[in-house]
């Protein structure tokens, strides 16, 4: 059988698929228990049943009349170059010069713009119908010619050039990735977590069985009075605060004269698969805080949370406001969410009956494994996150260029049962944190009216995982004074966002003005080149009080320096 038979094609993409079924089936392991109706009848091995969907006549003839005139031109054009539409699977010339995988290309094209048109024709509610697009995008994207080496022109061309070699690198990529249990969207040997990832200098001060609190260097003779502490989300590491020296938030708050701390989880194994929503708010965030108080002798500090981080970081507020204690002077929450009314793409997932399916599985104990929810969120975006990467890794063995915020997005953590089936239903089914009384935690009455300090509030206009809304939506819950800045770019990318990159821009309202809803604030608000960082670091300064001699140590006391910067807790793997 050579390279160039069809059944030597035939048996490779067999394979493939093969190799891929694992990884498929854990990333559909989300939807299990969700009660899915229509969408779940295109997830197989889930025991969905399909519904009588229904769709609407009138975009189901437009469809139908629109996909037999394309269906006829491409007959009628015969084997020519596909119609791409800019499509970059597919922007290669290999796919032009093959005539068989042009018409490929242009049919899939066609099939996936009319199942895409057939699942915004469904008559239904929009839940069931966001549901519906989700599971065909999934499937669309799935079925890709590109994905297949026995219809991918330009892996096909590849491995011809290379005599074989590029496949022979292909099944290496391949068995290396199923060996660590995801696909390598960066070359992950060429980062070292302490040595060119999580570089700023520092020391761990204090530890328990949840965190370790690093505290860093300062980098300015003087410091301001008031210390500032970072809590990050427990669902990925710390470092995407500190990556490298140039686009380190960590480095760059240091640099601003605040002497910084950060909050670096520890990756829980089954010993901590008990913990609950109250541990981490007590025994973390609210020790966070008092222990940065202890090291430092401040009254008050300042506070950032990001991503689910700011979720913690502002329960705990509303705990200790419930406790007559107000120990944060001001807090800054990065595409954050407090009223979940708005959450985007991951509404797909919750219901009654899938969150009652994760308290039955893990709200008595247990672990969310990070590598399922890595798995979660890739395919939000399939064709960038899953099937790029596939293509490049296994079909065309490539090694994917080195990219510091990649090779984080890679090193998952877990999550214990409890907290995560708390949060579930807290957060995402109830929104529970947005009613006053409606839930207690750490013995507290939860209501945000209490937490009455300055906030200032960004979000990002692409976030996929915190939209817009729902990160503006903060601004309507808390009752402080408030700002609220719009940056560009997802949720990642549009944080870190150094100013001495000049890229991407910014949005304010010169008025202040914060309406009902994101829309309307952008209708007032005024774009600014460049990074977000220097409008927030004027503000963090007007909160951080006078400036004092910078410490010559790390830690006061018994809480002295237990170890180097970063730590032993983010080295840990999911």
């Amino acid at each position: 059988m050579t390279q160039n038979s069809p059944e030597f094609w035939t048996e490779a993409a067999n394979q493939f698929q093969q190799s891929m079924a694992q990884g498929w089936a854990q990333a559909l392991q989300s939807f299990k228990g969700m009660d899915l109706g229509a969408a779940g009848a295109g997830l197989p091995g889930l025991g969905a049943k399909a519904p009588e969907i229904k769709f609407s006549a009138e975009k189901l003839e437009e469809l139908q009349q629109s996909y037999l005139k394309d269906a006829m031109g491409l007959f009628s054009e015969g084997f020519k170059a596909p119609k791409t539409s800019g499509d970059k699977r597919f922007a290669d010339n290999a796919w032009n010069d093959n005539p068989m995988a042009a018409y490929s290309a242009a049919v899939y094209l066609l099939n996936a713009r009319t199942l895409m048109g057939m699942a915004e024709a469904v008559e239904a509610d929009a839940k069931t119908r966001s549901r519906i697009r989700f599971a065909v995008e999934q499937w669309v994207a799935a079925a890709a010619p590109s994905n297949f080496l026995a219809f991918n022109a330009e892996a096909q061309k590849k491995a011809i050039e290379t005599k074989g070699e590029s496949i022979a690198k292909g099944v290496k990529n391949l068995v290396h990735d199923l060996q660590q249990g995801h696909v390598s969207m960066t070359d992950e040997s060429l980062f070292t977590v302490g040595k060119n990832v999580a570089t700023t200098e520092g020391a761990v001060v204090f530890e328990n069985a949840l965190f370790q609190l690093i505290e860093y260097k300062p980098l300015t003779a003087k410091v301001y009075e008031k210390p500032f502490l970072m809590v990050p989300p427990c669902i990925n590491k710390f470092y995407i605060l500190d990556l490298q020296p140039e686009n380190s938030l960590v480095r760059y708050a240091v640099a601003q004269g605040h002497r910084t701390f950060v909050v670096s989880w520890r990756n829980p194994d089954a010993s901590l698969g008990h913990l609950t929503w109250d541990n981490y708010i007590e025994d973390a965030v609210i020790k966070a805080v008092s222990v940065v108080q202890q090291i430092t002798g401040a009254p008050s500090i300042n506070a950032l949370g990001f991503c689910v981080g700011g979720t913690m970081l502002s329960t705990a507020l509303a705990v200790l406001a419930g406790r007559g204690e107000q120990p944060v002077a001001s807090a800054t929450l990065l595409t954050t969410l407090l009223d979940f009314t708005d959450t985007g793409i991951l509404d797909v997932f919750i219901d009654e009956a899938f969150v009652k399916y994760r308290e039955g599985e893990l709200g008595h104990g247990g672990l969310m494994k990070g590598s399922d929810l890595a798995s979660t969120f890739s395919f939000l975006r399939p064709n960038d996150l899953v099937w790029n990467y596939v293509v490049g890794n296994y079909l065309k063995g490539e090694t994917p260029p080195p990219f510091d915020l990649l090779y984080w997005n890679s090193d998952s953590t877990n999550l214990p049962g409890p907290y995560y089936a708390w949060y579930l239903r807290n957060t995402y089914l109830e929104n529970n944190l947005i009613k006053p009384g409606k839930v207690t935690v750490c013995g507290q009455a939860i209501d945000m009216r209490k937490v009455k300090l300055p906030f200032y509030i960004y979000g990002s206009r692409e976030d996929h995982i915190v939209p817009i809304g729902g990160a503006y939506g903060s601004t309507q819950v808390l009752p402080g004074k408030k700002r609220f800045v719009m940056g560009a770019s997802g949720h990642i990318a549009g944080v870190i966002n150094p100013p001495a990159k000049n890229k991407r821009s910014h949005w304010i309202r010169a008025d202040g003005k914060l309406p009902a809803t994101a829309a309307a604030w952008m209708e007032g608000a005024t774009e600014h080149a460049g990074s977000w960082w220097t409008d927030w670091a004027d503000w963090l300064k007007s909160h951080a009080g006078k400036q004092i001699a910078a410490p010559k140590t790390y830690g006061k006391g018994k809480l002295k320096a237990l170890m180097p910067a970063p730590g032993s807790y983010v080295q840990a793997k999911a």
